[in-house]
């Protein structure tokens, strides 16, 4: 069985390697980032699509494989963004990002 899943996720997933550069995304990411080139920001550096504070954020998780977390509020849509390095075996390849539409009354747990 041959399973995308970028894709079979329901909600947008972008990886870079360790320079910063674009090595895949799925085609929520694609249609979010369709007024910056979508699917043709591919091959291109995330350095350079990011102002300050971002960019320099970016650098440091590139740099030291930590991973950032928080949630976003745009249009009244909240999301969960969640980045962190992606491995290949045990090698740290870069950073994925997955952001993911979250429900205004989410319910939190305590286990």
């Amino acid at each position: 069985m041959d399973f995308d899943w970028m894709n079979a996720i329901p909600g947008a997933v972008t990886a870079c390697d360790l320079e910063g550069i674009v090595v895949a995304m799925n085609e929520k990411a694609a249609e979010s980032y369709s007024k910056y080139g979508g699917k043709g920001l591919i091959g291109k550096s995330l350095v350079d699509c990011h102002p300050e504070p971002a960019r320099g954020k970016l650098l440091r998780l590139l740099q030291t494989g930590e991973r950032n977390v928080y949630t976003v509020e745009k249009n009244s849509i909240r999301k969960l963004i969640y980045q962190a390095p992606w491995f290949v075996d045990t090698h740290r390849c870069g950073i994925v990002e997955i952001s993911l539409e979250i429900p205004r009354d989410m319910p939190h747990f305590i286990r």
